[in-house]
Formats: C-alpha cells, structure tokens, sequence
C-alpha cells in the first residue's frame, strides 16, 4: 500500500479507500454485519486505513454496520469520513437537512452509529450554493471542531462541482475536497483540482471506476436488477458509456493488467488527487483495489514521508 498527507489535514491516508454506499443495500444487495467484518478486516490486510461513509446510506445503517466493526477493532488505526446534510427515508429517498440545529443531531446520530467519540473528516454532502452559505452551519461544526467530535471538515460535491465552494473551502475550514473523478469523468481537472491544489486541498476521489462500468466485466446491453442503483440509469446513456470503455480497453490499458485497477490507479496520477475511494462487494474485489497501489505512482507529492 501506498500511503498520502491528506491535504492540510496532515492524515496519513492509503491512496486506496474503502467506499461504503453498499452497505446502505442500494445497489443490489443486502448487507450483514459478518460480510462488512469480513471487507473491513481484509482492508486492514490490505494496508487500507480509510473508510468513507454517509448519514445517507440507509439511515445510518452503512455508519452502523462500520460501527459495529470499529468497536471490536483498534478505532485509531482508520481514519473513518462521514457526511451530513441528508436524511434518508426509503430507497433512492432522501429529504435535505442542511440546517445547524439538524446537522448538529445528524453528528451525533452519526457518532453513535460509528460507535466512535470522534469523526476523522465530516464533509458537506451534495448540498447547492445556497446550503453552502449558512454562517451558523460552520460556526456550529467549528465549535465541534474545539469539543473534539470533528478532527477535520470536508466538501463532498455535488455534480455541479460548484466553484463557489471549492475556492471557499479555506475559508469555511474546509481541509478536503471529494469528487466525482474517473476516466469518463474528467472535468474536476479543469478548476476544481488547480483551486485544491492552490489551497492545499486534500481530494478523494468518489465513483472512480464510474458506477463499475471501468471494471472492465460489463458489455453494451448489460442489465442490472431493480434494487441496483444502475437499474435507474438512462440506457442509451449506459451503452455509450460501455462502448467506450470498450475502446479505453483497447487503446489504453496493457494487456497484462486487470482493467479496474488500471483505472484505479489512473485516478492517482493527477497531482491533486490524494485517494480513491471504490466501492467493493466482497473481499476478493478489496484485494482487487488494494493492488491497483501498484501501479500509483510514487512521487506523487502528496507522498507519505516517514
């Protein structure tokens, strides 16, 4: 494993994260608390020390099951990230609470499903400009900064990739910045990740294998059940997607690597981007992004200096 100084925040992160979204049972399948153990302890082998989860992935029912986990195994050994501004009420159901008063209940329902005395990053979820600017918000999160419930704040934008709140991330105390970022998507590289870079940003990047469709196992025509979130996604939209994976498979990837952890790594190229945080089923695809390390590169210059 490789490791990276999370922007300002000083955090040693491995550059291959745990992402958590699955858990909350949104993309076809209904998670145990044995099967979550079995990932997180074969990331802990991997050397992977991040996990990434959400208030919203079922209702704290990701957070819970990660909770359930970290009481029986060394809390300070990950650095565990969350997020607020979202109440979960089915599947794909959602409502916005980005008020002070609710997310300050969301940080403490959070903490006590993580079974934990304190949030390595807590990061803004998904909200538009307007959320953004809510002095009460960052002035409450500050003061749990100082009660010690927050080690750090983050921005986890939305698909806008707003500008507003990247170049304001300093100033809100903002130390990290997540987004979408993989080889179908690209745009973060135009203005998010110079303004990153600028600030001394930390920057995880979220869906890097793009839904799974950069991993190499699906086809133009592929199906995916109704309780999988890319049941929902526009079909045609779906198969261009494919079809150029198909010629990335082609032109780009060496024969002798296995695709989704070329495209892992393809992510850490980019001199802002400290982490990639995939999703994972099981443990043999654990192991999978565990050795797309390999082929990060190492003098990256974020590196880890012991």
């Amino acid at each position: 494993m490789q490791y990276r100084k999370l922007g300002k925040t000083g955090l040693k992160v491995s550059v291959i994260g745990v992402g958590t979204w699955q858990f909350g049972g949104e993309w076809g399948h209904d998670y145990t608390q044995q099967e979550v153990d079995r990932i997180l302890h074969k990331a802990k082998e991997t050397g992977i020390n991040l996990i990434d989860t959400a208030e919203c992935y079922g209702d704290h029912l990701s957070e819970s099951f990660i909770g359930n986990f970290l009481q029986r195994n060394q809390r300070e050994d990950w650095v565990v990230a969350t997020k607020f501004g979202h109440k979960f009420h089915s599947h794909l159901k959602r409502t916005t609470q980005y008020g002070a008063a609710e997310v300050l209940q969301q940080l403490e329902d959070s903490l006590r499903a993580l079974r934990t005395d304190y949030i390595d990053l807590y990061q803004f979820h998904s909200g538009d400009d307007q959320a953004f600017d809510n002095d009460s918000l960052w002035t409450m999160l500050d003061k749990q900064i100082q009660a010690g419930k927050i080690r750090h704040i983050g921005l986890s934008l939305n698909k806008s990739n707003s500008m507003h709140q990247t170049s304001t991330a300093s100033k809100v105390g903002a130390s990290a910045i997540q987004v979408v970022y993989n080889r179908l998507d690209r745009e973060p590289e135009a203005d998010v990740f110079p303004s990153c870079i600028e600030q001394n940003l930390g920057v995880l990047a979220r869906v890097p294998l793009a839904s799974g469709y950069l991993s190499g196992k699906y086809r133009p025509g592929a199906e995916f059940a109704a309780n999988d979130m890319r049941h929902n996604h526009d079909r045609a939209a779906v198969d261009e997607k494919l079809k150029q994976v198909e010629e990335i498979q082609r032109t780009e990837v060496p024969k002798d690597v296995n695709m989704a952890e070329w495209a892992l790594a393809w992510c850490l190229r980019h001199e802002a981007v400290t982490c990639v945080i995939p999703g994972c089923k099981n443990e043999a695809q654990v192991e999978s992004n565990a050795r797309a390390a390999l082929h990060a590169p190492t003098d990256h210059p974020q590196i880890w200096q012991n």
